[in-house]
Order: structure tokens, then sequence, then C-alpha cells
């Protein structure tokens, strides 16, 4: 269990995060220790893929999401550098620090980006320039949503907020009662036509984006368990979007999906994982806390298949691309896996370091990035 995955609401007493951190530590160091990673079986090759640039953002220690555009991905790293760059060919195409370390980033929608900065500022870039910042009431650790010319945030202590992307003047802020922890991870936040979805605690949860205002609320998962820990049940990012329809993981609890246009949970399953779900029309991909690799039937969510082959690797969120889920492990591999069985097509090394947000594609290159801030791309040979 790490340390840093839980970190005390905004205005919780000072008591309970005492309580917190000591009974954290007290899991972490109790019992046997963590299982082996599972040795890696041959590299059979069966599919050509070639590394064709790499580039460096420099360390990062928070929850980067990789913002896709086009061609274009945009990334951050936890120094402050936040760029953009050319999936084709690696080469910036902007770059630019916001001059104090990064908590949550990055969201764009090709033209404006943000981030939210260790400070609980929110800072606004257009063209690789600060267009604006603004102070937030609390910590996000979730990447900002740019749509619409305005930006929304999902703060730590579960408040919704959203600005005017130009002037960044605050529109409306929504703020449910707060609850003593939240995971320091990326939560679920996105549009989804007229409907902002976003995740509070275990609910997937519709909002009026024009000024915050309920529409539906959906439960994929219920709090569970007799303290804060056990209860926790936040909705993880990424999540799988195919038309109306939302998937998305509960931490450690339940998979599920939802109708974000009728609020209307089409099905859930436990399931025991914390990175978020890829896939497409007719499967979803999770990486579970074990390490095991499964498929569910996105119709109704019966599992197609799961593997075993990269047990207690450290497992990033999976990507669904082509005929393989594309995963990251804590040693750097990035594994391609057939998406009808499982089994290994692929293998490809990084740096060494942890691979730390969910592999994108963008184009024709699957991008990849490290704890170290190596950003990698690879292109089918």
């Amino acid at each position: 269990m790490s340390l840093r995955r839980f970190v005390p609401a905004a205005l919780a007493p000072r008591a309970l995060i005492a309580i917190v951190f000591v009974a954290s530590l007290a899991a972490c160091s109790s019992g046997s220790p963590p299982p082996k990673p599972t040795p890696l079986a041959p590299n059979e090759a069966l599919i050509g893929v070639r590394q064709v640039w790499t580039a460096h953002v420099g360390p990062v220690d928070f929850p980067l999401d990789v913002n896709v555009n086009g061609n274009t991905v945009t990334l951050a790293g936890a120094g402050g550098t936040v760029a953009a760059i050319d999936a084709r060919t690696g080469r910036d195409l902007w770059r630019t620090s916001v001059r104090t370390p990064i908590a949550a980033g990055v969201g764009s929608d090709g033209k404006l980006a943000a981030v939210v900065t260790t400070g609980n500022e929110l800072v606004a870039l257009q063209g690789g320039r600060e267009l604006w910042r603004q102070k937030l009431q609390a910590q996000a650790y979730t990447a900002p949503l740019v749509a619409g010319a305005r930006v929304f945030v999902l703060a730590a202590d579960r408040s919704v907020s959203a600005y005017d992307g130009q002037s960044g003047r605050r529109l409306w802020l929504q703020k449910p009662p707060s609850e003593p922890l939240i995971l320091r991870q990326g939560g679920v936040l996105l549009a989804v036509g007229d409907t902002l979805v976003v995740g509070l605690s275990g609910r997937m949860v519709g909002l009026n984006p024009l000024n915050g205002s309920l529409r539906w609320e959906a439960p994929i998962a219920s709090p569970r368990g007799t303290n804060d820990i056990e209860r926790l049940a936040d909705l993880v990012s990424p999540v799988s979007r195919v038309g109306n329809e939302v998937c998305a993981r509960a931490f450690q609890t339940a998979v599920g999906c939802v109708d974000a246009v009728r609020g209307a949970v089409l099905w859930t399953r436990p399931a025991n994982g914390a990175q978020g779900l890829q896939g497409d029309d007719r499967l979803l991909f999770g990486t579970e806390m074990d390490g095991k690799v499964v498929a569910w039937r996105r119709a109704n969510g019966e599992q197609a298949w799961s593997t075993d082959s990269l047990k207690y690797r450290g497992l990033s969120a999976p990507l669904a691309l082509g005929r393989s889920v594309v995963v990251g492990d804590s040693a750097g591999f990035v594994h391609l896996l057939s998406r009808e069985d499982g089994s290994l097509l692929t293998r490809l090394t990084t740096d060494g370091s942890a691979v730390v947000a969910a592999p994108v594609a963008a184009g024709n290159t699957l991008v990849v990035v490290t704890r170290n801030g190596g950003v990698y791309g690879f292109q089918p040979e």
C-alpha cells in the first residue's frame, strides 16, 4: 500500500489526518513481504513495433493524464514543465514552465491547456504562453477538463467548478459534503454531449455545464467496510466511452457502465483494481491490484478472459489499440497483449522506471511516459 495514494480531504481535522497516517503506515509495514513480480516469458515478437523517438519532461510523481488531440500529445513533468509534442516526430510544438510543481494535468482541447499546481493554482496556457491562473479553494489531483471554451476542475474536497477559458473568471462552484479521505489519483471528469460527467465517491454524476446543477446520479459502487480507508470507493480515470455509454472503475470495488444521457446504470460487476478502464464497443479491459489483466464484455459485464502472466508487476491502466491491449509495468516494460485472449504479442522497453500514465495512441504512434520523465514514441514496422 502506498501512503501517497490516500490523502485527507481539504477540510479534514488534523487529528483525523494523524490517525489515517498511522493506520496506513501500520498496514503497510505489517504482514508478509509483497509477492515477487512474475518472471517475464520470452518475447516472441509476434508483431513488429519499433521505437521512433524519445523526449523528456522531467520526473513525474503526480497523476499525469497524457492528453491527445489529433497528432498532438500534451503532457507535463512534476517540476513544472508543460509540453505539446508532435507524436509523429517527437518534436516540441511548444514547451514552457509554470514555475511551480504540478499536482494534476494535463487538460486540453488542442488550443487551451490547463494544469493544477501544488500551490492550488489552476493555470491556463495557450500556444505555450500563460494565459491566466486562478487560486483554487482545495488541491486537485484530476486533470482539468477543457471543453466548450471552459475549464472544469474536480478538486480534492469533491467540489466541481467552471472557469471561463479566456479570462479565467470563475463561473460557478458546486460543493457537496466533504468526506474524510480521497485518493491522490485522477478521478472521472468528462463531457458527454451537453452533460458534464463527474465521479463523486462511488457515483457517476451528470451536471449541467452552464451552472453545475445536478441532472442525474448513477451509483457504480457503495462505500463499504468499517473504516475510512476501506470505505473508499472513488471512481478513477481513465474511463471508456462509446457514444453515450461511459464505463468506469470504482477503486478496489467494482467496474460498471452508465448511460450518460439517462443517468441509468447498465451493469456493475465486482472487481479489485486501482487503475481505470479502456475498451471499445465490444470489450472492456482493466488491470487488477494483483496484476491480472481482465477483459469484460461491454454488453453485460461478463468476463471474457483474464491472464496471470503479469501478476505483481505494478501495471498501468490499459490502452486498447488495434488487435492489442497495451499495459506498462513498474520496471518500464510495455506489454502488447492479444485483445482476444491476453496472450503476449510483443514487449517493448523504456528507461527502466515505472510507466506512470495510461499509454495513449496519437495518430499512428503509441506514446508512453515513465516515472523518470521519459516520453517514448513507438510505431508499427
